[in-house]
């Protein structure tokens, strides 16, 4: 575990040690500016002419020319620039321009934004029009055949960036030339450097934009392909380098770089032949089939690059994935590196018509042409510990159940949340609030650890969940202990009886040593379940370990047309049953706090502070924002810990997270508490009632850390702190 395995070329290389050598060269002893006319300037000229040359080789550029640039992004908008200033001019002077600015759908997000912006800011007037593309991801020719006549600019992509899917260059190239279309044609060509065979000078492509990063040279050096002929106008004016066409003194280090990755492939011997890496990705693809069953692959692979695995799986969210993989060493993503970060779908895979889930759920593997066997060997048995990490934890089914364990899970979609109440000594459990998205997992971590279901409730009748809970139920059937029908709100008949703390009954649920007991608001509209452990007097206010409230009863919920005297009524008798540090768990999150008490709900002031009305008033608490507080820098661990030698280190990562990579939990020295972020609801009930140690939460990244320290400050608990930048930055 102590190297990575970097699966993400698509988004970014490792740089070559050719590169590397040939960067510091530049450096050290081409360092003259290419412009001057000097001994020191004519060897850095010399030097930058010789990559331009070999760049048109590999390009097979013919007589187009080669302009340096920045990166892709550069490129990108240099083309587009050139193309609608031309455009321009042909309206000016009364010449047939087309209408239509036509991309196609799965293109990278620079190349619409680009043509957005540019339009408007020349004033051409054109409409931007999408380009479809069928199930497999290529363009549709017979849309393009009938929109060609219009279009004034076509942009399209030699190969897509999360899907590695291969354009049809041939037949859009046919339906441009049979139309007689006049327009500008743009191909993003940053994935098919060196997976490529290239001749850009045999084709009608006129823009044609590079990137030195996706392919083993530094960020910061791309380049742009012009055909001879095409129009051009300078995104950039200044100097007059890059013979005026991009002026600014030329990127040296970087443009050698390059250099040296264009050498290696001109000469052939360094990067693995189209077929090694074919072969490469079947292996991968066998060992994900084997780890992930249910696995499905976005893309065809008889037509797409070699290089690029997309893949989603049944009941595994995209964040799961690339936490299991991130924690076992392995680096993927979720599409494109520009959007990764958001949980949002991939606007490819919907372009594609694939199901909704599959275009959430996404996941990207790829590997560069400089990949070895060894490498994709040691892929695989990562890929295997992903596996059984997964199924350890009952992600994925598997034939062995792990140990029970007593307490509350949370698991969340799209914001909102459902919750599991476990018991261990009697292995029964209760569903609250399912989620449609979870159901399945629900189902899977039910059967796997071998609980037996009391019931399956909602805190809403208006929620929405009866379907979800029917279905949950009828999957469950042999699962079930005792009858499956209920009130609306999935109560079984039959149950026991329970004391609270104002004295008046209730009915309640024994699972082992707790009880949860229903409390209805509203006429049995809604309801809120309480979860403790009865004592001789019932379920006292101080035994109420964590009260389940889903929407109810709070305003902004799924019962905000309640009366507010009745609301108000409702939330004074349920906090009057707990205590100031009972967990509230709610079926929604919001702004990072995890879960709540009733203390924090008096002093943060608000909606629920004024129903409440708690005597005497409590004075508000303001908090600082999540993002300027608590973080740890890694480099000030060690000092924190040899001043709080009492300090507790809390990972709280997932179990499948810490199961693939259980030794990065090594790196600190002394306890470490495992307390995934899916049980803090029930661990912090014992934090909040016991000695106030220092607590120190770390992930993966410091996102879900921060969420726990910030959540700690606000139930008034003052002694968390976060490490920020999580394993990430410690490693």
């Amino acid at each position: 575990m102590s190297s990575e395995i970097y699966l993400d070329a698509n988004a970014t290389s490792p740089v070559l040690p050719a590169a590397l050598a040939a960067a510091a060269d530049a450096m050290a002893c081409r360092f003259g500016n290419p412009s001057s006319g000097h001994a020191a300037g004519i060897r850095a000229k010399a030097m930058l002419d010789e990559v331009r040359a070999r760049a048109h080789r590999v390009l097979g550029a013919g007589p187009g020319r080669i302009t340096f640039t920045s990166g892709a992004t550069e490129a990108i908008q240099s083309a587009v620039l050139s193309a609608l200033c031309a455009v321009r001019a042909r309206q000016a002077s009364g010449e047939a321009a087309g209408t239509l600015l036509l991309y196609g759908a799965t293109e990278h997000k620079a190349v619409p934004e680009s043509l957005a912006h540019w339009n408007r800011l020349l004033g051409t007037g054109l409409e931007l029009r999408v380009l479809p593309v069928d199930e497999h991801g290529r363009h549709r020719l017979d849309v393009l055949r009938a929109l060609a006549p219009q279009a004034a600019m076509l942009c399209t992509m030699a190969a897509n960036n999360e899907t590695g899917v291969l354009s049809d260059l041939a037949g859009i190239e046919a339906q441009l030339r049979e139309t007689g279309s006049g327009a500008f044609w743009m191909v993003d060509s940053v994935q098919a450097l060196g997976k490529l065979a290239l001749a850009l000078g045999e084709s009608a492509i006129d823009y044609a934009p590079f990137s030195g990063h996706k392919l083993y040279a530094p960020k910061g050096v791309g380049m742009l392909y012009v055909r001879a002929g095409a129009p051009y106008t300078a995104l950039m004016a200044g100097g007059g380098q890059e013979a005026g066409w991009r002026s600014g003194t030329e990127n040296m280090a970087g443009i050698a770089a390059l250099g040296a990755v264009l050498a290696a492939l001109e000469q052939g011997g360094v990067f693995r032949t189209g077929a090694e890496l074919a072969a490469f990705r079947e292996r991968l693809a066998g060992a994900l089939r084997e780890a992930l069953p249910g696995i499905v692959f976005n893309a065809p692979f008889g037509n797409a690059l070699p290089t690029t695995l997309n893949f989603s799986v049944p009941g595994l969210a995209a964040k799961e994935l690339l936490d299991v993989f991130d924690a076992a060493g392995v680096r993927i993503s979720a599409g494109s590196a520009c959007s990764s970060a958001k949980a949002a779908s991939s606007y490819v895979l919907e372009a594609m018509g694939l199901p909704q889930w599959r275009a959430r759920a996404a996941v990207r593997m790829s590997f560069g042409p400089l990949a070895d066997a060894a490498f994709i060997e040691s892929a695989c048995e990562r890929i295997a510990r992903c596996g059984a990490a997964l199924r350890a934890s009952c992600l994925i089914a598997s034939g062995v159940a792990p140990p029970a364990r007593d307490g509350v899970i949370e698991l969340t979609a799209d914001g909102a949340s459902s919750y599991l109440v476990l018991d261990a000594a009697s292995r029964s459990c209760v569903v609250i609030d399912p989620l449609p998205a979870l159901a399945g997992r629900i189902a899977t971590l039910v059967r796997q650890q071998g609980y037996r279901v009391r019931a399956v409730l909602a805190t809403h009748v208006a929620s929405g969940g009866a379907g979800t809970r029917a279905a949950l139920l009828a999957d469950l059937h042999d699962c079930l202990d005792g009858p499956a029908s209920g009130d609306p709100l999935g109560w079984p008949g039959g149950a026991e009886r329970v004391l609270l703390g104002d004295g008046t009954p209730a009915g309640a649920l024994v699972l082992g040593g707790q009880v949860l007991a229903r409390l209805p608001h509203d006429d049995g509209m809604c309801a809120s379940y309480l979860l403790g452990v009865r004592g001789l007097d019932g379920l006292a206010a101080a035994d109420v370990r964590i009260a389940f409230t889903g929407t109810a009863p709070v305003p902004g919920g799924a019962n905000n047309s309640m009366p507010l005297a009745q609301m108000r009524r409702a939330v004074q008798r349920l906090a009057a049953l707990l205590d100031g540090d009972t967990i509230l768990c709610r079926a929604h999150g919001s702004g990072g706090v995890l879960c709540s008490t009733p203390g924090a709900e008096a002093r943060g002031g608000g909606a629920l502070a004024e129903l409440l009305a708690l005597q005497p008033r409590l004075a508000r608490t303001v908090l600082p924002p999540m993002d300027s507080v608590l973080g740890l820098e890694p480099s000030a661990l060690a000092r924190f810990l040899a001043t709080h030698p009492d300090a507790l280190l809390v990972d709280v990562r997932e179990p499948y997270e810490q199961e693939a990579g259980a030794r990065l939990a090594q790196c600190y020295a002394g306890a470490v508490h495992s307390v995934p972020l899916s049980r803090l609801a029930w661990q912090l009930a014992d934090w909040l009632r016991a000695e106030r140690r220092p607590l120190v939460f770390f992930c993966r990244s410091g996102s879900r850390s921060a969420s726990a320290a910030y959540s700690l400050h606000r139930l008034g608990y003052q002694n968390a702190w976060h490490l920020a930048g999580g394993l990430a930055l410690a490693a």
